[in-house]
């Protein structure tokens, strides 16, 4: 049977629990072999980030440790951001294709917010071609009252699959996940962390002894 892999990509500044529930609900949805959690390098359309890559990647193998799950960090994106080059989602997608060969299931997952931005990505419509694209989005969420760019809306309705059917594929199928309850702002928890505020409901014990650690988040 073709090997099943979701990837979740990210800034991870700092990872907290909503990044873990996504990687979890569509781990489980879609029966993956793998998750592949991949932390970004220089994200083009992000101001700049706190953390170091290398703190990033850090905490984010500290978060996914104990999934009932296999889970790779993959750092790719870190590695050609050392080298100077922008991180774009669909080289990204190329190159783990490439790797896992053209049976492979690959799913993209996201949020909504990232949805509604989707057609700013680079080559965004060659998204399909690599990978399906797998939303979470809060409950009510609506493809067609959300706001979204004509052209994405258009694409990803006339896409739309089932968990099995999306399972038995490689790639070109989006799928909606409109019970996703869980919402959670990496600002928010760097402003409060700022403030000296306790963020325990919202980040796993491990990754804030590593933030107190690095002194991260301060100032």
């Amino acid at each position: 049977m073709a090997q099943r892999v979701a990837l979740l990509g990210g800034s991870y500044d700092p990872v907290h629990h909503g990044h873990i529930a996504l990687g979890a609900y569509f781990a489980k949805l879609l029966q993956v072999d793998q998750l592949r959690v991949i932390p970004a390098g220089l994200p083009w359309q992000k101001a700049m980030l706190k953390a170091t890559p290398e703190q990033r990647a850090e905490m984010v193998a500290i978060a996914f440790r104990d999934q009932p799950f296999d889970v790779v960090i993959d750092p790719q994106e870190i590695e050609r951001a050392a080298k100077g080059l922008p991180t774009y989602t669909i080289d990204t997608l190329r190159l783990v294709r490439a790797e896992l060969g053209p049976d492979a299931c690959i799913a993209f997952v996201m949020g909504a917010d990232q949805l509604q931005r989707l057609d700013t990505w680079n080559e965004w419509q060659a998204l399909f071609d690599y990978a399906h694209i797998c939303v979470a989005a809060r409950p009510g969420f609506d493809i067609g009252a959300a706001g979204l760019p004509p052209a994405v809306a258009a694409a990803f309705s006339s896409r739309l699959g089932t968990p099995e059917q999306i399972r038995n594929t490689p790639h070109g199928l989006t799928y909606l996940a409109q019970d996703f309850a869980v919402d959670i702002s990496a600002t928010e928890i760097r402003a409060a962390l700022q403030r000296g505020e306790q963020a325990n409901s919202l980040i796993p014990p491990l990754v804030l002894d590593y933030i107190e650690q690095h002194n991260l988040y301060k100032s």
